[in-house]
């Protein structure tokens, strides 16, 4: 029976992690896994370094870690690479909780280290029972297939070739070859929940099944291939289903329908948009109704309106008013620039609705650019002095809600002068006599 290092030997060789030669970077605790790791590196003729992180949260102890790792280290001309961070203080000042600040601060710094030093990777020693309760931990907090794939082997700069190797195979090879380790009295608590699973699930689990590790390892092996399957057929309803108008994506709702199986196409399709698994009822219950109903994520909002679901990212909120003094000038709302400038009279009145060329004999400075509001009215060009509310002329134009929430109206002297993108009033429109003009031009940011 092949021993724990000659697997890893191969293992290696057949991953090609790195090419031949190349440095890595080892992430070591001072546990029995990461311990175990730095000698199966130094007994296979890896070349590498090792990188240890002082939290500080466990007093004289986090001390007496740094210093295992430092003299296995400095005994076997092994570079060392150490850092002490105050990941309490951090954690109040981000406002994150102790574990997840640690996780942070270590691969920023791993990263950071690796770069400057050229080591081709990170490597961590994570093992297939980590992998186990990664698996277990995604299953009951609620996930997509992406969380079936456990901890994957490799991730940009960071690979874990210990993957392989059972806890138990990983503690027989540190008492073989007399490994020096300690252990992290934290560990023996339930205080995080990967403890508590791995204390009080995983064993109950193996009462039952004693080749669980392996067979769920297994079992990740294939949900990861079937992932990729996954993943392109994903890819192919994207294809079919997203259509790309400027910043926003519109999703016909009659062809949607069609697919299946649909709220798993749903969750798929606006999950790059911030929407969870929980949402994908809400949102084919927005397939049906009335237009103007919307729902939103952190960043995004699905709107219905009219044959159309439309994502549209949630903007940065915006001024309610800019007001213009004098030209030439630029004003910023947001999503839109608005410029503002005197020129003659030109020779053809250009019929961009992105543009306006008002009567300068009817412009009054002060002049403001503002957010439409219910009430508002104008007379819109080309309907011979007929007034009309802007509300209703968005509704006739068939405006999205959300390009209505972007609306800017020009106003002067208490009157509306342009809807911006939308229409000129009759009052300010260019006239026979007129010899200047007031040109304002709206471009997307």
């Amino acid at each position: 029976m092949k021993d724990l290092l000659q697997k890893f030997k191969e293992h290696w060789a057949a991953k090609q992690y790195v090419l031949p030669g190349q440095v890595v970077l080892l992430a070591v605790s001072g546990g029995a896994d990461s311990m175990v790791m730095a000698d199966l590196f130094l007994r296979g003729n890896i070349p590498f370094a090792v990188a240890h992180c002082n939290f500080g949260l466990r007093a004289e102890a986090s001390d007496l870690d740094e210093q295992l790792v430092h003299d296995w280290c400095a005994s076997n001309s092994i570079g060392f690479h150490t850092i002490r961070f105050e990941t309490k203080d951090k954690s109040l000042e981000w406002k994150k909780g102790t574990q997840e600040t640690a996780r942070i601060l270590r691969y920023e710094w791993f990263e950071a280290i690796r770069r400057e030093n050229s080591y081709a990777k990170i490597v961590t020693a994570h093992h297939a029972n980590d992998n186990v309760e990664t698996l277990l931990i995604n299953l009951f907090k609620g996930t997509g297939i992406g969380g079936l794939h456990g901890i994957l082997p490799e991730n940009g700069n960071i690979i874990r070739p210990l993957l392989f190797a059972e806890k138990e195979g990983l503690e027989m090879y540190a008492v073989a070859h007399k490994v020096p380790y300690r252990e992290d009295a934290s560990n023996a608590t339930d205080d995080y929940l990967r403890n508590a699973v791995r204390h009080n699930m995983v064993p109950v689990i193996k009462q039952w099944f004693p080749n669980a590790i392996a067979n769920v390892n297994d079992s990740i092996s294939r949900f990861a291939e079937a992932e990729v399957l996954y993943r392109r057929a994903i890819e192919l309803e994207r294809k079919n289903l997203l259509e790309q108008r400027g910043k926003d994506i519109y999703i016909p709702i009659l062809k949607l329908r069609k697919h299946k199986p649909l709220a798993t196409i749903c969750y798929e399709l606006l999950l790059p948009y911030g929407f969870v698994s929980a949402q994908a009822p809400h949102i084919m219950e927005l397939m049906e109704a009335a237009s103007g109903r919307y729902i939103s994520s952190a960043t995004h909002r699905i709107i219905r309106n009219r044959d159309f679901l439309i994502v549209t990212a949630l903007a940065e909120p915006a001024a309610d008013f800019v007001v213009i003094d004098a030209v030439p000038c630029i004003a910023d709302t947001g999503k839109y620039l608005f410029s503002f400038a005197m020129a003659d009279k030109p020779k053809v009145i250009s019929s961009n609705p992105n543009e306006a060329c008002l009567d300068m004999k009817d412009i009054e400075f002060p002049i403001m650019l503002r957010k439409w509001r219910m009430g508002d009215y104008l007379y819109p060009f080309g309907m011979k002095m007929k007034k009309k509310k802007v509300s209703r002329l968005l509704i006739d134009e068939k405006v999205p809600l959300h390009e209505k929430e972007d609306i800017r109206i020009l106003e002067c002297s208490k009157r509306i002068a342009w809807v911006s993108g939308i229409r000129l009033d009759e009052r300010f429109k260019v006239r026979d006599a007129t010899e200047k003009v007031l040109v304002v031009k709206r471009s997307l940011k």
